[in-house]
């Protein structure tokens, strides 16, 4: 039986283990009637202690990564290349900003309106394996920024899948390397072995 995740899922001191156990975890939006969603096959940690790549990106965005303040369970989106919205997830405790990239999913819910969405005809990995994909895909913006994920608009929910270490890639985290960040090497990106919908980068 499928569960919304509690706030205390998200309000743990590891975003790496969060990040970990989101695999298999299925995300959702609710936005003008229109319900799609789908599983999580991609993750990516990002901590507040000792990661520069957050703390410098927190200072750059100001007022706008208020949702990070705040205890962990919002929805903290932004726009990179003034064109893609990344879904983050903020974790741990208020004042202590954590969070957690979805990167990609495997389309299971309204798939033909992810289809319109997207302006695709035909379902491949085009349309949500990679994080400006997904949110196009979900219908989601940076006007959905601090969403609570116990709401009706946004949330994740258990639908009971375990996934074993066996069945996870763990990697270096994307577009970081080039920055010089001391962090940029750390492990803390996760796939799913074998899955089509995992981004390509």
């Amino acid at each position: 039986m499928a569960t919304k995740l509690p706030p205390s899922f998200y309000r743990r001191p590891d975003p790496v283990q969060i990040a970990r156990e989101l695999l298999g975890k299925h995300v959702f939006s609710n936005l003008n009637g229109e319900l799609t969603g789908g599983r999580i096959v991609e993750a990516e940690a990002y901590s507040h202690v000792g990661d520069h790549s957050l703390t410098m990106h927190i200072k750059r965005r100001g007022a706008h990564a208020q949702a990070l303040r705040e205890p962990g369970g919002r929805a903290y989106l932004y726009q990179v290349y003034q064109r893609h919205t990344l879904f983050n997830i903020s974790t741990n405790e208020a004042h202590k900003p954590d969070t957690v990239l979805i990167r990609a999913i495997e389309p299971l819910q309204g798939v033909e309106i992810m289809l319109q969405r997207r302006g695709q005809t035909t379902v491949s990995p085009k349309l949500t394996a990679g994080p400006g994909l997904l949110t196009q895909a979900l219908n989601i913006t940076p006007a959905l920024t601090g969403t609570d994920l116990q709401g009706d608009v946004l949330w994740l929910e258990d639908h009971g899948e375990i996934i074993s270490d066996d069945q996870v890639r763990r990697s270096p985290r994307v577009g970081l390397a080039y920055a010089g960040y001391e962090a940029a090497n750390l492990p803390w990106r996760f796939r799913i072995i074998g899955s089509p919908w995992v981004s390509k980068a």
